[in-house]
């Protein structure tokens, strides 16, 4: 017999009793008589009393299978009909993974490096304050997703198989518990080797991966994608590409815009890093005094208020980890946040972000047509570039001198290598972002007792949450008026995150293919 079955196991109970024991005592069976497969695991500690909530698959005198998940049949493509894939994160290789299992050759181009020559130009960026254009936290084997948390957690169950993706990290190396965990994160320590063997994988099977190469033009005939131009030199003629550049790359957008192909101003939303000791917000989420219990992983959270008429909130929120510059180009101040997979260090820190609606609140970026959003954005990382003193050093205030409107006369430790200079972000910011920052900030102190602390920085600017431009497609995830182009992934506008970017990368994979 198989049971479905829920249970809730006490802190205390999760150190002391084990969970076939208390499956077996809650079934009234013998511990002997059942085997479980654990489907989903969360922490409730809305309260003090903290218990872990299981959802469980219960073989009751009967073996467990061994077999089950997913079947990846990677083809030899070696001598396949080329889909062409411009860009390697998330998008970018999971639409080449599915290229394999169709029976097409994927040949990516990366204009950054692979993740191990890579390592140098983030270390670079952090101790030298040098910013490679094309190798940075943005860009370069595996994207964005590379060099952070690995955070794996999607709304967008609708756009794919999400599961799919889970067991295709794990057939690539990645723990099978962020098969069960509710909010599953990866790692930014365990990332990179993952990354490595999903490109072994596609070139083993026949497909191509070739680093530091940079399209710089697209040919276009009678509507139709003729060929790309790499490095300002080799042009190759290709019939389907799938554009999954990120929402980083600017000179892409750039490039369509002097091409004349449509593209569209899109909603986004920028603001600050906030980064406090991570005992604090262990202490307010799990009702603790001094450390939290060894059994419990580093605290998180998610905050939303409405301020003003948009909505201030948290993203991409990482216990234990630390904040890094994730600029793309030099004369530019940008931070990110990223966690270690054991979530160890000192300091939690989220992104507090504001929403820009692109249409309402860019007027005075009219000039730049469906660029506005993307001149805005650059606007605020110019100003702090130069209030961080024109290097990657970033302006920052003590979180209760940012909502009280004063300039901080010092400033709390951090993990931002590059470093912090005060300046007063209360006033530098733009009023559509500060004036809602600060009032969300005050609803968060009321929500969370004891995050609106002089404990905490604010650090400026969060501004890559997503793409401020989209790439129109019509229903064959096609290019409306480019035959042969298939925008993906967050570059495009259709993704938010390294789920629901590797899903649209798979559907942009299955679209190309159709008539090849």
């Amino acid at each position: 017999m198989v049971r479905n079955i829920q249970i809730r196991v006490s802190l205390k109970e999760e150190g002391q009793i084990g969970l076939k024991a208390k499956t077996a005592k809650h079934l009234g069976v013998a511990e002997e008589e059942i085997e479980i497969k654990v489907q989903r695991r969360s922490i409730d500690a809305r309260k003090p009393s903290i218990y872990f909530n299981y959802k469980l698959e219960v073989y009751i005198n009967e073996p467990m299978p061994t077999t089950g998940g997913y079947m990846f049949e990677y083809q030899d493509v070696s001598k396949a009909k080329p889909i062409h894939i411009i860009g390697f994160g998330p998008a970018g290789m999971w639409a080449a993974l599915r290229c394999l299992e169709l029976g097409y050759k994927p040949i990516v181009f990366e204009r950054g490096k692979n993740v191990r020559e890579r390592r140098r130009d983030l270390k670079a960026i952090n101790r030298d304050h040098i910013v490679n254009k094309d190798s940075n936290y943005c860009f370069g084997e595996g994207g964005a997703g590379t060099y952070s948390d690995g955070k794996l957690y999607t709304r967008s169950l609708k756009r794919g198989d999400v599961r799919r993706v889970f067991e295709s990290l794990v057939h690539h190396g990645a723990t099978e518990e962020i098969l069960v965990d509710a909010h599953p994160h990866i790692g930014t320590n365990k990332l990179p080797k993952i990354v490595q063997n999903i490109r072994e994988t596609i070139i083993s099977h026949g497909g191509e991966v070739h680093f530091n190469t940079k399209v710089t033009d697209f040919i276009i005939e009678s509507n139709r994608l003729k060929s790309i131009v790499l490095n300002d030199s080799k042009d190759l003629e290709v019939e389907k590409v799938i554009l999954a550049t990120g929402h980083s790359a600017r000179d892409i957008f750039y490039l369509l815009q002097k091409k004349k192909i449509a593209l569209k101003a899109k909603s986004f939303a920028m603001g600050v890093r906030v980064e406090h000791p991570q005992h604090i917000i262990d202490s307010i989420q799990y009702h603790c005094r001094g450390e939290r219990h060894e059994l419990l992983p580093a605290a998180a959270y998610s905050l939303v208020h409405q301020a003003k008429g948009r909505g201030v909130y948290s993203f991409c929120m990482c216990p234990g980890g630390f904040i890094v510059p994730a600029a793309t180009s030099p004369g530019e101040v940008v931070v990110n946040g990223m966690s270690p997979s054991k979530r160890n260090n000192l300091y939690a820190n989220s992104g507090i972000v504001v929403q820009i609606d692109a249409e309402r609140d860019l007027y005075k970026y009219e000039k730049y047509g469906e660029l506005r959003a993307l001149e805005y954005q650059k606007d605020l990382e110019r100003l702090a570039f130069t209030a961080g003193g024109r290097s990657q050093v970033a302006p920052s205030q003590r979180l209760t001198d940012f909502v009280e409107g004063n300039l901080s006369t010092d400033l709390n430790p951090t993990s931002y290598q590059p470093g912090l200079k005060s300046a007063p972000l209360h006033s530098l910011l733009p009023k559509l972002i500060g004036s809602r920052l600060r009032v969300g900030f005050s609803e968060f102190g009321k929500k969370m007792k004891g995050y609106y602390t002089k404990e905490a920085n604010i650090v400026g600017v969060e501004s890559r949450t997503s793409s401020p431009v989209s790439i129109p497609r019509n229903e064959h995830l096609e290019h409306p008026e480019i035959k042969g182009l298939f925008p993906c992934g967050e570059g495009g506008g259709y993704a938010g995150g390294i789920v629901s970017a590797a899903m649209d990368g798979e559907r942009c994979a299955e679209a190309a293919s159709e008539g090849l």
